[in-house]
C-alpha cells in the first residue's frame, strides 16, 4: 500500500518554472514505478512522465518533452516533477501515481495523490 501525497503547486507566469514533489508513504516506495499525470478543465487525464524504480529510465510525453525533468530521491520517499518554460497550456491539475511496474497506461496505475493545481498565466 502506498499514500501519496503531491505539493508545490500554484500560480506562475509563462516561462516560469515550478517545482512539484509528491511523497510517499510506505516501506516499499523503492519498488515502484512513479508517474505524473495531468488534467486539465474539460479534458481526460493525459500521461506526463514516468520513472522506474532505480530512476535509470524515465519516458515523458511529448508535450512536456524538453521542459520538465522527473526524478525521485527513494531515501526521502519523494518523486519530484522540475517544470520549467511553463505554458498556458501546462494549466491542470497535476497527480502523481505509483505502479507495480513500467507503464505510462494510467490505468495501470493502482495508487494516486489527491493533485495540486497548476496555473500557468499567459
Amino acid at each position: 500500500q502506498v499514500h501519496l501525497v503531491e505539493s508545490g503547486g500554484g500560480l506562475v507566469q509563462a516561462g516560469g518554472s515550478l517545482r512539484l514533489s509528491c511523497a510517499a508513504s510506505g516501506r516499499t516506495f523503492s519498488s515502484y514505478c512513479m508517474g505524473w499525470f495531468r488534467q486539465a478543465p474539460g479534458k481526460e487525464r493525459e500521461f506526463v512522465a514516468f520513472i522506474t524504480w532505480s530512476g535509470g529510465t524515465t519516458l515523458y510525453a511529448d508535450s512536456v518533452k524538453g521542459r520538465f525533468t522527473i526524478s525521485r530521491d527513494n531515501a526521502k520517499n519523494t518523486v519530484y516533477l522540475q517544470m520549467n518554460s511553463l505554458k498556458a497550456e501546462d494549466t491542470a491539475v497535476y497527480y502523481c501515481a505509483a505502479a507495480r511496474f513500467v507503464t505510462s497506461v494510467e490505468s495501470q496505475y493502482g495508487f494516486w495523490g489527491q493533485g495540486t493545481q497548476v496555473t500557468v498565466s499567459a
